[in-house]
């Protein structure tokens, strides 16, 4: 029999899952995007990335403070402060591209990140109310509302992207539009706000003994290394499938692909983890990952793009939302704030590394397109060294340990 306080839960999942699909829809929209009309802006091609590394980076130094900000003042107004970033973010980047300046577009990237870091506790969100057993599933649940904006979003560019004289400008016009309609979707939210301690109460471990805990510890690697290489990998994809003598709409039909095949397993990996534990599913998304990055290295046709990408956003799926799960069960109430913060900011820190490396990689470190290709996706292989060699470390522990 469903648990009464999953009541609640199911209608925040829900809540959430909207969110995730409707103000979802702008990382799709400017991950196809952003790269393109950099490169047409930037000084030096080796810059093209830019502005999806400063992105990840606005993500990477907000998610500390969004995260203490919803501790103090709930997950309701930390999600509009979110959709409110993305909105701003989305006004300079239109601004830099009706002027042409290159880094007030790469100003705009930056204050996005705003909202991709509001976005990443979603999935923490729906876990507050849930019971130990029906979380799993609720974090699995909001990561599939991302299905829909893997087809709204690059469907949206394909509309947007040449409706104006300056290419792009209309997809971030738009971008704003789905911001300041979306933020109305947290009225429905009901998440009570953590209590605060009164003096003389545990506060939890601090953040170097967070760190330390094994189990934290080996969930915060693969849950860095999935994004960091999932976006070290999509990021270039664009300019890789348009570089090999491909279309925009080619290149915004395989960010659609790989998107979809991001959040389409959600609705079952809640389901596999109960099943088959959280380690086990990470595992099987690390393999995942490595036959990515073997398809993409093995030719650069339209159905390796195709391929490579569908398989990367299926095992950032497994290791991502299987991280996500085992941290969770591994924090304490009054740990939340902290934990969840510290873990993004490591996290989006080795997406932006990632971010950082795929334009040069892409773009400066080969003679040819297919060869900045290969070495993008050869650079994934030390990491998920990292991170099976972790997960196979807190495997062979002692279960008393």
């Amino acid at each position: 029999m469903m648990q009464s306080s999953d009541t609640l839960a199911r209608r925040n999942v829900l809540v959430l899952v909207a969110a995730q699909a409707i103000l979802g829809a702008q990382m799709p929209m400017i991950f196809t995007i952003a790269g393109l009309a950099g490169q047409s802006l930037a000084p030096n091609a080796c810059w093209a990335t830019l502005p999806i590394s400063a992105t990840v980076i606005g993500s990477m130094l907000t998610a500390t403070p969004i995260s203490a900000f919803m501790q103090k003042h709930g997950r309701r107004a930390g999600f509009v402060v979110g959709a409110f970033g993305g909105a701003l973010g989305a006004a300079i980047g239109a601004m830099g591209l009706y002027t042409q300046n290159f880094w007030l577009f790469v100003l705009g990237g930056l204050f996005t990140g705003i909202y991709m870091s509001a976005q990443g506790f979603y999935r923490f969100a729906a876990a507050d109310t849930a019971s130990e057993a029906f979380r799993p599933k609720a974090i699995s649940w909001v990561m599939a509302g991302g299905l829909l904006s893997a087809v709204v979003g690059p469907q949206l560019v394909k509309v947007t992207a040449e409706g104006m004289v300056i290419p792009f400008l209309g997809s971030y016009l738009t971008v704003i539009l789905i911001n300041l309609l979306g933020m109305f979707l947290f009225v429905g939210l009901s998440i009570p706000k953590p209590v605060a301690k009164a003096a003389g109460e545990p506060t939890g471990r601090t953040r170097g003994e967070l760190i330390r805990t094994p189990r934290i510890a080996v969930a915060m690697i693969c849950a860095t290394v999935g994004y960091a290489l999932m976006n070290l990998v999509m990021t270039s994809s664009p300019l890789a499938v348009v570089g090999c003598g491909f279309d925009k709409s080619n290149a915004a039909d395989v960010v659609t692909a790989h998107v979809l095949a991001m959040y389409a397993p959600s609705f079952f990996t809640g389901h596999i983890i109960a099943r088959f534990g959280v380690e086990r599913v990470i595992a099987i998304g690390l393999v995942i990952l490595c036959g990515a990055g073997a398809v993409a290295i093995a030719g650069v046709n339209l159905e390796n793009f195709f391929i490579a990408l569908i398989l990367l956003g299926v095992g950032w799926n497994f290791a991502f939302i299987g991280a996500t799960t085992m941290l969770t069960t591994a924090q304490r109430p009054e740990e939340r704030g902290r934990l969840q913060g510290l873990n993004d900011l490591i996290v989006f820190g080795g997406v932006t590394v990632a971010s950082f490396s795929s334009g040069g990689l892409m773009n400066c470190s080969g003679g040819s397109v297919q060869t900045g290709w290969q070495l993008v996706n050869l650079a994934m292989v030390p990491f998920l060294v990292l991170a099976g060699g972790s997960l196979i470390w807190l495997w062979l522990r002692p279960k008393e340990a």
